[in-house]
């Protein structure tokens, strides 16, 4: 009998696991994990993220990896900490504080800190080992298209025609 009471138990636990739904990654679906880190963490407003560096971001022959890759693995966590499928990129204000090597995991954690209306400001900050090696603050906007079928421009007061302009 105390076998199937803990069966029972453990049936229980199992069904309120599968209550909890995991989230689901709604931007940036498509990137390069190799490139842009790999998610170790995600939950609403936060993400821990990986970047094992490869020769690919290698900048010379000592094994400097290019500040791009760190920056662009910083975005996109910043984007994940957001999480929505219309995300864009509109700021930052970062500093590199430590040089990354060829071999080095970089660790990055992204959490969402202020939210106004569809704005996000998202503070990143990266660690090898225990040193930090990134830091910035990453303003984001939630547009209601993607980036690229947006109309930012209202073409239909000349109907897509130059007719008022003058030489």
């Amino acid at each position: 009998m105390a076998t199937e009471n803990v069966n029972d138990e453990e049936l229980e636990l199992d069904d309120y696991r599968d209550e909890v739904e995991p989230i689901v990654v709604k931007t940036h679906e498509l990137i390069n994990s190799e490139l842009n880190g790999e998610i170790i963490s995600l939950e609403v407003g936060y993400v821990e993220l990986r970047l094992t560096t490869t020769p690919e971001m290698v900048a010379d022959d000592v094994g400097l990896i290019h500040g791009g890759f760190i920056f662009s693995a910083a975005d996109y966590a910043a984007m994940l900490a957001v999480n929505e499928r219309n995300v864009v990129l509109v700021g930052s204000e970062c500093q590199f504080l430590s040089p990354v090597k060829f071999h080095d995991e970089v660790n990055f954690i992204a959490k969402v800190r202020h939210k106004d209306g569809r704005k996000r400001n998202v503070h990143v900050e990266a660690y090898v080992l225990d040193i930090k090696v990134f830091e910035g603050e990453f303003k984001t906007v939630i547009t209601d298209r993607h980036v690229l079928k947006l109309k930012l421009l209202d073409d239909e007061d000349t109907g897509g025609t130059e007719e008022n302009s003058e030489d």
